[in-house]
């Protein structure tokens, strides 16, 4: 058994730890963290998007989905507006930092060791969710990421985007980072509406391609009375004035269990080894 997994006192101590840690990897690391912020938008826009706050997540409470709308307002200002310049590496922990009730958070849904749960903070997975996809259609190197890609946890609800491209993050081990290798600033706007969680990013010039994520070979599986979710996500780069394809790469190859009410899956699965394409 694991020292964290004893008892919640020695996961609390084992959290601690990994905190710590982390501290002190990212002050002896030899990146340039983004911290410049600047209230005038750099020129060009390469991409946006928005992502829906209220969502239904299976049976969870909703007042659950309402105390992330306010998380989400407390962490989106702390990342609006910063700029990544060339050589530096953007840390969504290292400019949001800790939640706790007396930063204002209050209990969100979060999942922890691949289980539904509830903490302060909760929701924030949806904010990385929205800078993953953003930075996929530019040429910025992510340079950390996790996510629960071993699970399908929650039936499709007004889905944006591909199943099992999104992320897991936790205070502060677990981060989101992503480097700008490029000769360009960039920079991060997001926002909250009434509905939504909003973000933006522009760039000092002009790029001469463009970006295309999509999913391909997605099916659901039923294998010895268990359903899997499978997929390929794929990110294409075209040539912005010809259309013509400059390379395709495979980011992941997804084989997730289903988790919720098979009655749920949005298409019939039968038998054990037949394969249902959406």
């Amino acid at each position: 058994m694991r020292f964290s997994s004893i008892s919640p006192i020695t996961f609390k101590i084992a959290v601690k730890g990994h905190i710590f840690k982390r501290h002190a990897r990212n002050f002896l690391d030899s990146n340039r963290y983004a911290k410049t912020f600047s209230d005038e938008t750099l020129p060009y826009k390469i991409y946006s998007h928005k992502s829906l706050i209220m969502r239904k997540l299976g049976n969870t409470n909703l007042q659950l989905q309402a105390n992330k709308k306010v998380n989400l307002g407390i962490a989106a200002p702390k990342i609006t507006n910063i700029l990544i310049h060339p050589q530096e590496t953007f840390s969504f922990w290292s400019l949001v930092g800790p939640q706790s009730s007396r930063r204002g958070y209050l209990e969100g849904v979060t999942i922890s060791n691949d289980r539904i749960s509830q903490d302060y903070g909760g929701g924030m997975c949806q904010f990385t969710n929205l800078l993953h996809w953003i930075v996929l259609h530019t040429p910025l190197t992510v340079t950390e990421y996790h996510s629960h890609d071993r699970f399908d946890l929650f039936p499709d609800y007004k889905r944006q985007v591909p199943f099992g491209i999104g992320t897991s993050i936790y205070y502060n081990y677990l981060d989101y980072c992503f480097k700008n290798e490029t000769e360009n600033t960039y920079q991060l706007c997001v926002w909250c509406d009434d509905a939504y969680l909003n973000g933006e990013i522009y760039c000092s010039n002009p790029l001469p391609m463009k970006y295309h994520v999509r999913c391909e070979n997605e099916a659901f599986v039923m294998d010895d009375g268990v359903v899997y979710r499978n997929n390929e996500i794929y990110r294409v780069m075209n040539d912005k004035t010809t259309g013509i394809q400059l390379k395709r790469e495979l980011l992941k190859r997804n084989h997730a269990r289903v988790m919720y009410d098979y009655d749920l899956i949005p298409v019939p699965v039968e038998g054990m080894t037949k394969v249902v394409a959406i």
